[in-house]
């Protein structure tokens, strides 16, 4: 695809990457602070230069239904589309400065998975939309290894990217944040919205989709925004997406608030399991994140953290009903 589109009456090009759809003037840098309008094109600046990198287990993407005990190379950039008050990785997610002594091709990248034995390559820990055609090089060349590609993402991208996402990427973690439109527009200065199309798209577009939801007391933990979020889940996109619940810690700007307890977790779990989902996970606890048959009920996966303990399944199957798990498995 290509990643802008040009106004020449306005002498403007508009970003394609994310639905912000920043026009920019020549010289101008969208919200992310990392996409410039640059003689009429649009340059990634953080194109080869990761910030993070890490060999994670998926589990702590999270992805329950992808490959289990397999890691992912995991990569972030500087930059982010978001302001979240809340965000864990914001020295780098709001940082702007371009660390250009850090260089890795696309292809470094591939055999760095390689050689350290990952099963697939995460793009994460920032807004990977942002860094997208970096993620788009590195993701082909991926999949010509065997290798899957994951996006941890802030499910803001253009429907444009989404639909380019399906030829090469396998799987997402979107963070569903809140339920309320004004908190996502005022505070993290996205768009609710936006973030249930997004959704919609990728299950439509054949992506294997797990929507995470960070709960924090007091801003996205009452009944009728758990009930209503668990709602949209089963019914717009299956009862199969898993839900992640995860716990919130202090951080960042929200140094003031409590951590999230065990018993809002397990509040907003039974809500989601009162809705119909059918595989719903506890984040940031130690254990609560085990995966059972919907038929029979029969363990399958015992995780304890980030680490599996026991994997029943047989080919993607559970072992005592035959039932058909939904996931990636091979």
């Amino acid at each position: 695809m290509k990643y802008f589109k040009t106004d020449n009456q306005k002498g403007k090009i508009t970003c394609l990457l994310c639905q912000h759809y920043c026009q920019l003037k020549e010289g101008q840098v969208g919200i992310c602070g990392v996409n410039k309008n640059e003689n009429g094109s649009l340059r990634t600046l953080v194109y080869a230069h990761p910030s993070a990198l890490n060999v994670d287990p998926i589990e702590k993407k999270p992805l329950y239904h992808l490959l289990p005990s397999t890691t992912a190379l995991s990569l972030g950039t500087v930059g982010c589309n978001f302001k979240c008050p809340f965000c864990q990785n914001w020295q780098i997610s709001q940082e702007k400065r371009v660390d250009t002594s850090v260089n890795l091709s696309p292809q470094q990248i591939v055999d760095l998975a390689l050689q350290n034995g990952a099963a697939s390559i995460a793009y994460t820990y920032n807004e990977p939309t942002i860094f997208y055609p970096y993620a788009k090089d590195i993701g082909l060349l991926a999949k010509k290894e065997g290798l899957k590609n994951i996006f941890v993402t802030n499910g803001f991208e253009s429907p444009e990217v989404v639909k380019d996402m399906a030829s090469w990427l396998d799987a997402t973690n979107v963070d569903l944040k809140s339920w309320d439109d004004a908190y996502y527009k005022k505070v993290l200065k996205g768009g609710l919205e936006a973030v249930k199309d997004t959704l919609r798209l990728m299950v439509a577009e054949g992506i294997w989709v797990e929507v995470t939801t960070l709960l924090i007391e007091g801003e996205n933990d009452s009944d009728a925004d758990l009930k209503a979020m668990a709602e949209f889940i089963a019914k717009e996109l299956g009862v199969h997406v898993p839900w992640h619940l995860s716990a919130f810690h202090p951080d960042y700007k929200m140094l003031d608030h409590a951590n999230t307890s065990l018993k809002t977790l397990e509040r907003a779990k039974k809500i989601a399991k009162g809705a119909g989902l059918l595989y719903v996970y506890l984040g940031n606890v130690p254990v609560h994140g085990d995966t059972y048959c919907p038929e029979c009920n029969t363990l399958l996966i015992d995780r304890t953290g980030y680490r599996v303990v026991q994997n029943n399944l047989i080919d993607g199957h559970c072992p005592q009903c035959n039932r058909a798990i939904e996931g990636v498995w091979r």
